[in-house]
């Protein structure tokens, strides 16, 4: 199992930023996917979650109305858009399949002015 994520980076606060998340070395379609963040001196949160096929999705309540989770399980990629980010956003993300205890390098995140 390998997850590379991107599209990390520096936005202001009430920005967009759209990450991605490849997934290699598994039936990418059987299995639910989820993002986590961890905050510096923070423990990893989930952060969403989304299906197989992508039917049902759910949300941290810091996050709902705020961040949308998907995946194309053609692309065997999965990505969270994330919309009015605020500075508590802030922190790696990653991606991960709920099934299995691989994680990727994940992807900084920093909202800031």
């Amino acid at each position: 199992v390998q997850l590379v994520e991107s599209g990390g980076g520096l936005v202001q606060p009430g920005g967009s930023l759209r990450l991605s998340c490849a997934a290699f070395g598994f039936t990418f379609s059987y299995y639910e996917m989820r993002w986590y963040r961890q905050a510096p001196g923070k423990e990893r949160e989930l952060v969403a979650g989304i299906s197989n096929t992508g039917g049902f999705t759910y949300y941290a309540d810091s996050v709902k109305g705020r961040f949308t989770i998907s995946r194309d399980n053609v692309k065997k990629m999965v990505y969270l858009q994330m919309n009015s980010l605020k500075p508590e956003d802030t922190a790696v993300y990653y991606c991960k399949a709920r099934a299995f205890d691989s994680w990727g390098q994940g992807t900084q995140v920093t909202v800031s002015s």
